[in-house]
């Protein structure tokens, strides 16, 4: 299988080590300046969540998810993950990459806060 390339994602995939990796760029909303990118990795059948985000506040932990649909107003979580705190996020979801791209559309979003999760502050659909 070759790598194919979207303007959201890039998906890799090496059929002799079966490692699969899928590149989501995250996109500022609401004036937040925060980008950056997901990284969801394969591991033993399970997919990691990487996420890394520039500018995001001083102290900040913002709670981040997996919805269905596509930004820039994706609809309900369907994967929790871990807070991102000093611009990092790192979660294993039990789902391998195949089983959760056969769930697309899907996109990972950032919250401002658990205070104030109706405001998004980062987005990027998986493809």
């Amino acid at each position: 299988m070759y790598p194919t390339t979207s303007p959201a994602a890039t998906t890799e995939t090496q059929t002799g080590t079966m490692m699969e990796k899928m590149m989501v760029a995250l996109a500022a909303q609401n004036d937040s300046d925060e980008t950056g990118t997901a990284t969801l990795e394969e591991v033993d059948g399970k997919t990691v969540v990487t996420i890394a985000v520039e500018n995001e506040p001083a102290g900040a932990s913002q709670p981040a998810h997996i919805h269905v649909g596509a930004c820039p107003t994706p609809g309900v979580v369907v994967y929790p993950l871990n807070n991102v705190v000093d611009g990092v996020s790192i979660t294993t979801i039990d789902v391998n990459l195949a089983d959760l791209g056969a769930q697309l559309p899907l996109a990972v979003n950032l919250h401002k806060s658990a205070a104030e999760s109706k405001v998004y502050v980062s987005c990027g659909d998986l493809n």
